[in-house]
């Protein structure tokens, strides 16, 4: 059968110039400094942030707001949609009257 040929890498033709030489850099060594004590851990661990809490009206607010938004993204895609077909059906339409009229031009 078939069999596919692995291209060869091609060598370098003209001036190459060798690789650049890096050169190794001094080594500053610091003192090592003395940890900081560790906090004083309290009895009772604080939250790092306060628990969400959900009013009957804030509910009601956001289930009104995701309703809206479905509602407004519906009714974008739906008009989208029935653009669409309108311009496809007026499309079809006008194919068919050109048809027509270069029909007509024939049999005269």
């Amino acid at each position: 059968m078939l069999r596919p040929k692995v291209p060869t890498m091609p060598q370098p033709t003209g001036h190459v110039t060798p690789p650049a030489v890096v050169e190794p850099t001094t080594v500053i060594r610091q003192t090592p400094q003395v940890p900081a004590p560790a906090p004083v851990v309290s009895a009772a661990p604080v939250p790092a942030r306060p628990a969400v809490q959900l009013t009957p009206g804030a509910v009601i607010a956001l289930v009104g707001s995701g309703t809206a938004v479905v509602l407004v993204v519906g009714a974008v895609l739906v008009s989208m949609l029935l653009a669409v077909a309108i311009t496809g059906a007026s499309i079809a339409i006008c194919a068919l009257v050109i048809r027509s009229l270069i029909n007509a031009q024939t049999r005269r």
